[in-house]
């Protein structure tokens, strides 16, 4: 523990209703990692990052993700499948005994903070079971220089015991696992599962409820880069989608790949002060920055080796499709510093459709923006939630429900006027399938969609022909530099013209339905957006 505000930092410790433990108080990366080995819970891979297993979870348990229902949040947040209620009574007792579990152990505490254009900072600090949690914190969250550790005074708390199993009948909990969050306590409150991601995404989701309702301030799921001349691009999408590999590019700085907000005064900024890619099949090749981000400090989770070598083997799934790591942002060369843009000249929404309708990239209208923005249509990928193993369509409001604690209108009425002001031109990328579903088309190459996103922000795509998709209305280039010209159009992909027409409409059916329960928001442009089923289907 640091000399300087030894005292201080055991008081807090304590004031958090942990008792005698012994505290590690922001250790360097180098140390947490060191601890880790030296403790079992993790390897030292070829690339000198470390490796370890999160256990039971690889991903997201979302059935197992509570908000504390309050004065607060009862009549603000969105309540259902999505944001499940958790009585304040039951949030207290189970702190305590999750504070009990921790006293009189060794753990590890950190303090940091959130969002980068300093108007909005949040300070965080961050209590863990495990050191290599600690070290996804150190990676994620932003990092405060060390004379402003010394007065720091956090406005939320995250508290992470993956060792601590709750008790259903006792606890009010779903399962022996859960992530919970209390806006009044300003804590979240993680449990029985070793997923890093929970924590990341726990205070993101405090962020989305904070920003949009009290800051007036888009929250966003999303990445976002910046072009030599200052121009700002956001990629929406859910995991799997490729944001973090898209904004991930050599031409244009990278301001962040997950989370970010957009002000009144049209700024754009990060939350957080790393990067959780997915490295499934990564190869130099395909993402030279991910790859070469792969270094002392990264953590890698759930991947296996090469034999009976330390190289991580990234083709490998045998303990999930969601192998992941963790680096702090200054690991990627070409970074904006700070992590703050000027208004998005172009947005791009990233959807991973297994079902191989969707063109690779189409122009989107104000209204068409706004439908599937709010539809938020995409697969989700095999592993970034427990029991997904292979794309499965689904719809998620804003293209980050699962991270939404407001209505989604909410969400896209901000988004739809932060749009008119700037006047962006928005595109919807299919990263997904082409020429068949999945199992039967393939999966649309990187170099293509790179080279198609590419040609958007260079404004190459302004003086082409386009042809509206005969189903969902959306306006196809004809051509685009370094693409072959037979992919733009989805149709001419398939062997089988009407098995594509069968397809589009079961497409635009899903859709629809989905779309059903925003109706009565939607304004007549956005209705317009809507794809069009035809009576014989």
């Amino acid at each position: 523990m640091q000399e300087n505000g030894l005292k201080s930092s055991m008081s807090s410790i304590e004031n958090l209703g942990i008792r005698n433990a012994q505290v590690h108080w922001n250790l360097p990366s180098e140390d947490l990692a060191k601890i880790s080995v030296e403790k079992g819970m993790a390897q030292e891979t070829s690339t000198g990052a470390i490796t370890v297993h999160t256990g039971e979870f690889t991903g997201r348990s979302p059935k197992d993700r509570f908000i504390v229902k309050d004065d607060i949040t009862a009549d603000a947040v969105w309540w259902g499948n999505i944001n499940i209620p958790f009585e304040p009574a039951k949030f207290d007792a189970l702190y305590d005994r999750v504070a009990d579990y921790l006293s009189g152990k060794e753990i590890y505490a950190r303090d940091s903070y959130v969002c980068a254009d300093p108007k909005y900072r949040t300070n965080v600090r961050v209590v863990t079971e495990y050191p290599w949690s600690n070290m996804f914190c150190y990676n994620m969250f932003l990092r405060p220089e060390a004379s402003e550790l010394k007065d720091f005074n956090p406005e939320w708390t995250v508290v992470c015991a993956p060792g601590f199993m709750a008790v259903p009948e006792r606890d009010g909990t779903r399962q022996h696992n859960f992530a919970i969050l209390n806006f009044k306590r300003k804590i979240a409150l993680i449990g029985g599962t070793g997923y890093t991601g929970e924590m990341k995404k726990g205070i993101f989701s405090a962020l989305n409820f904070i920003l949009p309702h009290q800051k007036d301030t888009l929250a966003m799921h999303c990445s976002a880069n910046m072009g030599k001349n200052g121009d700002t691009a956001i990629f929406f999408g859910l995991s799997g989608t490729g944001k973090t590999t898209l904004s991930a590019d050599p031409n244009r700085r990278l301001i962040g790949d997950d989370e970010h907000g957009w002000t009144s005064e049209n700024t754009v900024f990060n939350f957080e002060g790393g990067c959780y890619a997915k490295v499934i099949d990564l190869t130099e090749e395909k993402e030279p920055d991910i790859w070469k981000a792969i270094k002392p400090g990264a953590l890698l989770e759930n991947i296996t080796f090469k034999g009976e070598t330390n190289v991580p083997d990234y083709e490998s799934n045998k303990i999930t499709e969601n192998t992941r790591v963790s680096y702090p942002i200054y690991h990627i060369d070409n970074i904006q510093e700070p992590s703050v843009g000027a208004n998005p000249k172009n947005i791009f929404f990233l959807t991973c459709d297994a079902s191989g309708v969707l063109p690779p990239i189409s122009k989107l209208t104000p209204g068409q923006a706004m439908f599937h923005f709010i539809s938020g249509y995409t697969a989700k990928v095999a592993g970034t939630e427990a029991g997904i193993t292979e794309p499965t369509s689904a719809f998620s409001a804003c293209f980050g429900a699962p991270f939404m604690p407001l209505h989604p209108t909410k969400y896209a009425e901000m988004l739809g006027e932060k749009m008119q002001k700037a006047g962006v031109d928005v595109w919807l990328i299919n990263t997904g399938w082409s020429g068949g579903v999945y199992g039967v088309g393939s999966r649309i190459k990187l170099k293509f969609t790179r080279a198609m996103i590419t040609a958007a922000l260079e404004g190459q795509l302004k003086e082409v022909g386009y042809t509206t998709h005969e189903v969902f209305g959306l306006a196809m280039p004809n051509e685009c530099p370094n693409v072959p010209t037979e992919i733009l159009h989805p149709k001419n992909t398939w062997a089988d013209k009407e098995a594509y027409d069968a397809e589009a409409q079961k497409l635009a059916m899903k859709f629809n339905q989905n779309f059903e329960k925003f109706e009565e928001y939607a304004s007549e442009d956005i209705l317009a957006g809507a794809p069009k089923v035809s009576v014989n289907h």
